[in-house]
């Protein structure tokens, strides 16, 4: 079984190409927050409902200072497909590996032979501080299960604007 990746940790400094010939790291600190956004592929519908949803609010993340980035495991062909048919404005990174999808803690599925041709990571949502430390980890095992955009929206202003603190970091003691 996968470990999640634990919120207040360093996020995975996972270095993936995007659809415009850049590079992307996921983990490390920053000079902005970096909210990763990772779809199940180009074969998804809800996904792409999903994507059109944040490239509707990316200049409101962008103007609080966080930049979204969208991550799959589809090859380059099918990622710059997905982005040029949404018209995606922020990064789209492409060729996320299974280990790659495991040191994320996702879920990763075995696809339908009319889904596309490889494992591929279920939904998953990271918010990424300056320092590199996961502020908000949302996974889910199901294309049925992710956050509203606009919720993220309104709780990363409410982080931005109070100095909110990590959630979820209690550990047990003997």
């Amino acid at each position: 079984m996968t470990e999640k990746l634990a919120a207040g940790t360093g996020m995975p400094e996972i270095n993936l190409p995007t659809v415009a010939g850049a590079e992307v790291s996921l983990g490390g600190a920053a000079e902005r927050q970096r909210l990763i956004i990772v779809y199940r592929g180009l074969h998804c519908p809800i996904c792409k409902n999903y994507l059109k949803a944040w490239q509707g609010l990316a200049a409101e993340f962008s103007a609080i200072g966080v930049d979204i980035i969208a991550v799959s495991g589809d090859s380059h062909e099918k990622a710059a497909g997905f982005a040029d048919e949404l018209g995606l404005t922020f990064p789209v990174a492409y060729d996320l590996s299974v280990p790659q999808m495991r040191a994320l803690g996702l879920y990763i599925t075995d696809p339908l032979t009319h889904e596309t041709d490889r494992p591929f990571p279920e939904p998953g949502l990271f918010l990424v501080n300056t320092a590199g430390a996961v502020h908000i980890v949302e996974i889910s095992n199901a294309p049925f299960v992710r956050p509203d955009p606009a919720l993220i929206l309104r709780g990363i202003n409410i982080i931005c604007d109070r100095n909110y603190p990590i959630r979820g970091t209690h550990q047990a003691t003997a």
